[in-house]
């Protein structure tokens, strides 16, 4: 919601702060400055210090995919510990027979957040 709102205001050219957002959508303060610090190290949008600072986004909505802002805020988007099959504590890793249907639902939840932008989220109904 933060950085669709961020992205509403970009036509105005304006800079958005944590506590507008946060009073817009009831919304913890100090949540919100974490998960905006998080897309801001991420390079979806851009921290203005000063009396009037807040944030813009860095790069124009339709170029920015929500695969990448779930990314930023969350970390690798994976339903299972062995979707990547690296170090797991998974004693049925062996003989997993959910294993290939999981990857194939992970691919598609992945290729959709990569697929959808965040110009594409603030037109939605």
């Amino acid at each position: 919601m933060a950085i669709s709102h961020i992205a509403d205001c970009k036509d105005d050219q304006k800079i958005v702060n944590t506590k507008r957002i946060a009073e817009e959508y009831s919304i913890p303060v100090e949540l919100l400055a974490k998960i905006l610090q998080k897309m801001a190290k991420g390079g979806l949008i851009t921290s203005l210090n000063g009396p009037k600072g807040g944030y813009i986004l860095a790069r124009l909505p339709r170029d920015i995919t929500v695969g990448e802002v779930v990314k930023a805020i969350e970390g690798p988007i994976e339903l299972v510990d062995c979707y990547r099959g690296g170090d797991t504590d998974c004693q049925q890793l062996r003989k997993c027979s959910v294993r290939r249907p999981i990857r194939k639902i992970q691919d598609s939840i992945t290729r959709l957040l990569d697929s959808m932008t965040i110009e594409e989220i603030t037109r939605l109904p």
